[in-house]
């Protein structure tokens, strides 16, 4: 049961791969999404085993890798967290399939998308039920290969091609550090399976080394380098400008990289060795701080987007800095929890704002719209249920963990703490804001968009309404449902799978801290929500008139071009990287140093030689005599007197002679 969970996908993938063409298009979305789907029923039966029965499987296949003390097996582990895990990405995974089957059903390449689709679960499964480091870089590596794949599925567009070649470049920079990490886990634990290294991890407190001439302690830098590879594929402040610009490949596909796949990876890297983390106290504030800064400003770059969908690629930022955020502080479980719920309605939001699209002919810009209200009016609520969970509404899925976050983050009682704090509650006002901003411009302002096009707008078929109908229902309930059970107090579903050090605990404190402080996150989210709505519905002369002041334009400008970070890496790393990739690598080595020696240096002077030598092969036998008589007398004589490296420096300069007689 356990390897059909991971191989149905790949077996999906590979027949709609391979025998597409003899399948058709709905036939090859028929194959990939009963396998995905046969994949989540039997989620299903182990998150009932392993989660609520508390009984942890571990699946050793085969030995993978052996050198000397270097061994890796390719093996599985399910425990509460991966079978959580299982449950969210086969879940999503397979409502984003069946929507994809009427989204993309005019493509005359669907068999392919649907393959791609498969793969990118298959690598997913993968990563999270990897036994080992290196079994989870290959699902790690895999999800990056299928993002590319899949944002440059259109790769008749310039755009597509520049987003995915951005992705993957950006996402190398991450998978290095990841790499380091790995390498140094082995170096100090002489092992990379998590069983073996996770026991280890307290013998090595305190220990140091030097790296990059400087000291540092051991645990410290293996948990930046791990954070460093999660910054990358969860698009953390830095290595965030991928993100955006991944809106480039269809809107499915935005949806399952944002809900269930690629972004959730780096989270659950950092859940997943927290018995390597809570040794980390540096490492860990690290974490905290960038994660908190990342909400912040993916929220506040998110408040002056015009594109439908990169308004909700920056508000997932944001999410994953909250996720990242609650690792830093040692509170895995209320991420993890946090991570599930978001992913039930932000995956309705792709798919809502791709109904949107699908009606208003394929229209992203939202001051195009308006008016949608009566011609949508399921997508409208739909995109209301999101929308409001995203803010953290009571009694909706968000509600139950976005405002936990905050509340672990006030009750640790330190300095990086309430900063997270903080700047967790001004993200939420700016989420707040952003959302409503969304539902107005799109649904409740005056028609905007061409005539001919809100005309012809239309509900898209009982297939796409379906999906986003149960996707609404997690989106209200989840939260409530699992609350619990993830996060109650003296819950054991985690079991081994989470290690929290007692002095960690902060999740209690919560639950008595002041009633004002809890209640903050909330009146911010309800004072971003009506200004939004009052200035966007209501005084949109005000907002004009602001927007065309000096200030106004200037932090109009600033926020609308991403803080200037494409800029700054555009113009101040990137382009001195290219320029001395040129001047030095290329013109001094490639051209330089490698030519010298290769076709314009030693294989001319092999040429001529040779055409020297010619004249050796005479053709009389007299002369090949003499030669063989003269080494044969030259070899005894160096063999009597010299020495090992006597003899190779005559019978190279015996060669040489050779070579240069005649």
């Amino acid at each position: 049961m356990y390897l059909n969970i991971i191989f149905l996908p790949l077996f999906g993938s590979m027949a709609s791969g391979f025998f597409g063409r003899f399948l058709g298009g709905k036939g090859a979305g028929i194959v990939t999404t009963f396998s995905v789907f046969f994949s989540w029923i039997l989620s299903c039966l182990s998150f009932y085993e392993v989660g609520l029965g508390a009984c942890p499987t571990y699946i050793n296949l085969v030995t993978w890798l052996e050198s000397d003390f270097f061994h890796v097996d390719w093996a599985f582990c399910f425990d509460s967290l991966t079978v959580v895990m299982l449950f969210v990405v086969t879940f999503v995974s397979t409502l984003v399939h069946i929507y994809s089957l009427e989204y993309m059903g005019g493509d005359p390449h669907l068999p392919r998308f649907m393959s791609y689709l498969s793969l990118f679960t298959f690598f997913m499964l993968v990563l999270v039920t990897a036994d080992n480091f290196v079994q989870m870089f290959v699902g790690w590596e895999g999800v990056g290969l299928c993002s590319y794949l899949l944002i440059n599925f259109w790769f008749t567009r310039i755009q597509a091609n520049k987003a995915a070649i951005k992705a993957m470049l950006v996402n190398r920079v991450g998978d290095f550090g990841l790499a380091l990490s790995i390498f140094g886990i082995f170096i100090c634990f002489g092992a990379v399976d998590y069983a073996t290294v996770f026991s280890l991890v307290p013998q090595f407190y305190g220990f140091t080394t030097i790296f990059l001439n400087m000291e540092f302690k051991v645990l410290d830098l293996l948990g930046v380098f791990l954070f460093i590879g999660a910054v990358g594929k969860s698009a953390q402040l830095g290595l965030h400008t991928w993100l955006p610009d991944a809106m480039e490949g269809p809107t499915p596909v935005s949806a399952l990289i944002h809900a269930a796949t690629m972004v959730t990876a780096g989270v659950f890297l950092l859940v997943r060795c927290s018995p390597l983390l809570e040794y980390c106290p540096g490492a860990l504030n690290f974490i905290c701080v960038v994660g908190a800064m990342t909400a912040f400003f993916a929220a506040t770059t998110a408040l002056v987007q015009n594109d439908l969908k990169r308004v909700i690629a920056y508000s997932t930022c944001s999410q994953l800095g909250y996720m990242v955020f609650a690792c830093g502080l040692s509170n895995y479980s209320v991420a993890v929890f946090h991570l599930s719920n978001h992913a039930f309605f932000k995956a309705l939001l792709f798919l809502g704002a791709g109904s949107v699209i699908h009606a208003v002919g394929d229209e992203q810009d939202m001051r195009k719209m308006g008016g949608l209200r009566r011609l949508l009016p399921f997508t409208y609520a739909v995109m209301v249920i999101g929308s409001l969970a995203l803010m953290g509404m009571p009694f909706l899925t968000g509600f139950y963990s976005k405002d936990v976050v905050l509340e672990v983050g006030y009750a640790t009682h330190s300095f990086v703490s309430h900063f997270a704090y903080w700047l967790g509650g001004f993200a939420a006002f700016c989420t707040a804001f952003y959302s409503i901003r969304l539902l107005v411009l799109c649904f409740l302002s005056e028609p905007n968009g061409s005539r001919f096009l809100l005309m012809s707008a239309s509900e898209s078929s009982w297939i796409m309404g379906t999906v986003l109908g149960v996707l609404a229902i997690p989106s209200i309930f989840a939260g409530y449902l699992g609350r619990d059970l993830f996060i109650g107090l003296g819950t054991t579903f985690w079991g081994n799978s989470i290690f929290i050090l007692p002095s960690h605990l902060s999740i209690i404190d919560a639950e008595f801290m002041p009633t004002t402080m809890k209640l903050l996150p909330l009146i911010f989210s309800l004072v971003g929500g009506l200004l939004s709505f009052f200035l966007y519905y209501g005084y949109n002369k005000i907002l004009f008139s602001y927007k065309m002041s000096l200030w106004g334009r200037k932090f109009y400008t600033f926020l609308n071009r991403k803080w200037l970070f494409d800029k700054i890496f555009n113009e101040i790393l990137t382009q001195n990287l290219l320029d001395f990739g040129y001047h030095f690598t290329y013109k001094s080595i490639d051209r330089g140093l490698i030519e010298s020696f290769g076709p314009f240096g030693l294989s001319l002077t092999i040429l001529a030689q040779s055409r020297q030598n010619r004249d050796w092969q005479s053709g009389y036998i007299y002369r090949y005599s003499l030669v063989l008589v003269i080494g044969v007398l030259f070899f005894s004589l160096v063999s009597i007197l010299g020495g090992i490296n006597f003899k190779i420096f005559i019978l190279l300069c015996f060669l040489s002679l050779l070579s240069t007689s005649e």
